[in-house]
Order: C-alpha cells, then sequence, then structure tokens
C-alpha cells in the first residue's frame, strides 16, 4: 500500500486547511487510516482515524476535536483530514498511515504504512 499526502501549507492562525491522502496498491485490504502529526523537536502524535471501508467510525485526538474531520472518498481511494481554528502550535508535518491488520488505533505501533507527510505551518 502506497499513501501520498498532499494539501499542506501556509495558513494564518484560526484559519483552515484540507489534507488528502491517496492510497493505491492493495487498498481493499484496507480496514483504516489515520492522520498523525510531529511537530519540530516533538514526538509523532495521533490525529485522528477513519474505517477504511465498512461503515464510518471514526475517533480523534482531543485536542483537535470539534475542530478537525476526518472523512473519506472509496470511489477516489482518499482520506481528507479538514482542519479549521488552526494554531500556531499545530505547526507540523502531518502524515497519513493505515494499519496492516484489522484495527483501527491511536498508537503508532500499530501502522505498517505511512506516507511521506505534508507540511503544515500555521502562523500567528
Amino acid at each position: 500500500v502506497r499513501l501520498v499526502e498532499s494539501g499542506g501549507g501556509l495558513v494564518q492562525a484560526g484559519g483552515s486547511l484540507r489534507l488528502s491522502c491517496a492510497a493505491s496498491g492493495r487498498t481493499a485490504r484496507l480496514y483504516a487510516m489515520g492522520w498523525f502529526r510531529q511537530a519540530p523537536g516533538k514526538e509523532r502524535e495521533f490525529v485522528a482515524a477513519i474505517t477504511y471501508w465498512s461503515g464510518t467510525r471514526t475517533v480523534y485526538a482531543d485536542s483537535v476535536k470539534g475542530r478537525f474531520t476526518i472523512s473519506r472518498d472509496n470511489a477516489k481511494n482518499t482520506v481528507y483530514l479538514q482542519m479549521s481554528s488552526l494554531k500556531p502550535e499545530e505547526t507540523a508535518v502531518y502524515f497519513c498511515a493505515a494499519p496492516a491488520k484489522q484495527t483501527m488505533s491511536s498508537q503508532i505501533r500499530d501502522y505498517d504504512y505511512w506516507g511521506q507527510g505534508t507540511q503544515v505551518t500555521v502562523s500567528s
């Protein structure tokens, strides 16, 4: 499975941005996909996850609930992360990832496939 993120950029605090993650390869095996982020000098952290095919179950980090929305378009093999009310401290490289197993987790160790990341910079 190959994952390619896009949509990052520079946005002012309070602004919005939509990230995309296009999946290719053996996408029929995907159970879920997630978004993570890594700020400079900090550990990578979970942002949100969504089931990929059956149903629509989502989970969010507490820090983004009510501001970020994860969604998918199976016809395009793409998962999105709509981010609003962005804060400068959310400046980070955002990664999408997918587990090889049938799990939807917030733990990095459960994810096997990773994209290269897309930079999001929030100016104050």
